[in-house]
């Protein structure tokens, strides 16, 4: 498939390691990418520093989090949680008719180590909720650790969680999981997500324990 018939996805937050890393899989699978930021002149920047990185088609671009949200096909939320609602209320017009894929994974802000226990249940059932049922809601890739998607030459050990009302756009993520070489499997309702997000608290402690930054998760019994 030419790059032109691929959608284009803009990574909100993509100055972030874990978006920088998502993004950086993406653009080397050949998508148009754009790295979203607060401020514009960082994410010009962090795209710059992707294009020049070998192995990576040069169709990155920088811009503010509400223009790469509304020149994307696809939108990827990749802000701590502290960001959150302020980023979906930026982007709350021009993400609508879309897929938003939600990375963000509620921590106790006192104790990273900790599950945040949020009134909406989980960040996607509350992205969900706020943007309205003309987006679809997928969340995903929050257990994937960005030492991990920083590498591209590394084979990806860790599975991912894909929680959404929408089979089809459940669909759409497992694909672009697969492209950027990790398998991902279908997690069923948003509702769900509360358990992908609060397994990122566990494997901080993992991490932790084992003085490492790469712990991930991995399904076993079912077919590859």
């Amino acid at each position: 498939m030419s790059n032109d018939t691929l959608p284009t996805i803009a990574v909100l937050g993509g100055t972030g390691k874990e978006g920088r890393g998502l993004a950086l899989r993406w653009a080397h699978a050949g998508y148009k990418v754009i790295v979203g930021s607060r401020d514009p002149d960082r994410a010009v920047a962090a795209a710059a520093e992707l294009n020049a990185l070998p192995g990576t088609e040069p169709t990155v671009r920088g811009l503010g989090n509400v223009d790469a949200a509304r020149e994307c096909d696809i939108a990827v939320l990749s802000v701590p949680y502290e960001a959150h609602a302020a980023t979906l209320t930026s982007i709350q017009e021009a993400v609508q008719g879309k897929l938003l894929i939600d990375v963000t994974a509620p921590l106790d802000p006192d104790n990273k180590r900790r599950v945040r226990r949020l009134a909406g249940g989980s960040a996607g059932q509350e992205a969900q909720q706020f943007l309205g049922e003309n987006v679809r809601v997928v969340s995903a890739f929050q257990n994937v650790s960005y030492t991990h998607l920083a590498n591209l030459d590394e084979t990806l050990d860790c599975d991912v969680l894909v929680c959404g009302n929408d089979k089809d756009a459940r669909r759409q993520v497992i694909d672009l999981a697969r492209v950027a070489g990790m398998i991902a499997f279908d997690a069923g309702p948003i509702e769900n997500s509360i358990v992908a997000e609060g397994l990122t608290a566990v494997l901080i402690n993992i991490n932790i324990q084992a003085k490492t930054k790469s712990a991930g998760i991995h399904i076993t019994g079912v077919p590859r």
